[in-house]
């Protein structure tokens, strides 16, 4: 193929489609969608300022409580924020649904609540409008409007025939058309990724990592514009005319954005039904239970234990050994009940990861879904990121209820099995030296192996849309 010769035809076509005055139109409207979802994308300085200052006061007074009982103390509690990324500005993944707090204390695991959807009206379930959710849903759209007679018109007019006889060949045709595409996208696709990042030059949270990440989305969109672009000018040029390329495109972006992601979620759903709120604390509940009780004078798990503690210290009542047995009971009670937790959860954790899988692996025949997994992980908007925030909370949880559980055991009496009274508590400065809690992002060489099927199928896709430009290129007729 002649460098020139399809730079020349790029440049004809990109000069063709904005003759058009229709063009300049969606150009507009396209401008104030991506205006109006940047400006709801800037609130992200506002929530991550109200999370940070309501962590700073949960610390306050966790640390203004006088001298107290350990497992007062333990019982008091306090909270995990979660903080937003600084790329969901531009992506919003899950982050409206799965709720940005949870409150923390001991033999208890609370779920993290006050997600924005539950204090919004019901638009918001209707879905929110980003500049990634723009991109992913609307610009697949234009492209094929744009692209859709770029061979098709030619056939139809005679020009088709006219660019052969003048010495074009059908590569450079073909190719120099998607090039001129290609141009439209990135006209399209850059100036949302500029905003993006005039937004993160003034944000003091965007670190290497962040800019990173941000490098990998840019090239990511590039790619996912170019394989649409490609499958554009294969789909006109296959066609006999322009209303059926755009019926065949048409057709081709409700399988791709509405029924092969829908149809995912549901077979997910279907193979692998996870249980409610109330049977999922049920569950574990009943086991807790029935594995031994800490609060239960009687139990039989903790009477065994007791007479084994006894026998090793070699005395015949719980008044006589060094250290105070009611927190060492706390302690394996606590031990139990995360144990059981823990179970319970990742095998629920396990089911929606199968459930995902259904939506992973259509990323291979379907772009859009290698590209808006991509853009949530990349983003730390998705599963496996709010997943990540639940496991940091429940770690610092168990840490803080188990160092408390330490302070009794170390401080109060042996005998002293109550927390009442101002005798039975220790110095306030025991739990001011506890670190506070802090949450951290999922580092990027996890996130992408966690999206290696998507990444995968960007470069397939590219390569496959590729083959089909050059096998129209050798197949397709003039008339």
């Amino acid at each position: 193929m002649r460098k020139k010769v399809l730079l020349l035809i790029s440049r004809q076509f990109f000069r063709q489609t904005f003759r058009s005055k229709g063009v300049y139109l969606l150009l507009v409207v396209w401008a104030m969608l991506l205006f109006y979802a940047a400006f709801s994308g800037s609130s992200y300085t506002r929530h991550n300022h109200f999370r940070t200052d309501h962590q700073e006061e949960a610390r306050k007074s966790w640390e203004a409580n006088p001298d107290k009982h350990p497992h007062r103390m333990a019982h008091f509690g306090t909270f995990a924020f979660r903080l937003k990324h600084p790329l969901s500005i531009f992506e919003y993944g899950i982050e409206s649904y799965t709720g940005n707090a949870v409150f923390l204390e001991a033999h208890r695991q609370n779920t993290v609540n006050f997600s924005e959807a539950g204090f919004s009206t019901g638009l918001l379930r209707i879905g929110e409008l980003s500049m990634a959710v723009i991109l992913q849903l609307l610009l697949p759209l234009l492209i094929f409007f744009m692209g859709y007679a770029a061979i098709s018109a030619d056939r139809e007019n005679g020009t088709l025939k006219i660019l052969l006889t003048q010495g074009a060949k059908w590569k450079e045709v073909l190719f120099g058309r998607t090039i001129g595409l290609f141009y439209i996208g990135m006209l399209l696709l850059i100036p949302v990724f500029i905003f993006t990042a005039t937004l993160l030059l003034f944000d003091d949270h965007a670190t290497t990592d962040v800019w990173l990440r941000f490098f990998i989305l840019l090239i990511m969109y590039l790619l996912f514009v170019l394989i649409l672009c490609m499958i554009t000018v294969s789909v006109s040029s296959a066609s006999k005319s322009s209303a059926g390329s755009l019926l065949k495109l048409l057709g081709i972006w409700l399988v791709m954005i509405v029924m092969l992601p829908r149809t995912a979620q549901a077979i997910g759903g279907y193979f692998y039904p996870t249980p409610g709120k109330m049977e999922f604390k049920s569950a574990i509940e009943e086991e807790v239970i029935q594995y031994g009780d800490s609060h239960d004078p009687e139990d039989p798990h903790f009477n065994s234990l007791r007479d084994s503690v006894l026998t090793a210290y070699k005395v015949s009542t719980v008044d006589e050994l060094p250290f105070n047995y009611s927190g060492f009971v706390m302690k394996e009670g606590e031990r139990i009940s995360a144990m059981i937790y823990n179970k319970h959860h990742n095998e629920l954790l396990d089911r929606y990861r199968k459930q995902n899988q259904f939506s992973s692996w259509m990323a291979i025949v379907n772009p859009y879904m290698a590209v808006k997994n991509l853009s949530m992980s990349l983003s730390d908007t998705g599963f496996e990121s709010y997943v990540y925030f639940q496991k940091q909370a429940e770690d610092y949880r168990y840490k803080l209820a188990q160092h408390m559980n330490n302070l009794q055991i170390k401080y109060i009496g042996a005998g002293i099995n109550s927390s009442e009274g101002k005798r039975n508590v220790i110095d306030r400065s025991e739990w001011q030296n506890f670190d506070d809690f802090e949450h951290r992002f999922l580092r990027l060489g996890k996130t992408l192996a966690n999206e290696l099927v998507s990444l995968i199928s960007l470069i397939v896709w590219t390569l496959l849309s590729t083959w089909m430009v050059g096998y129209n290129a050798k197949n397709t007729k003039v008339v």
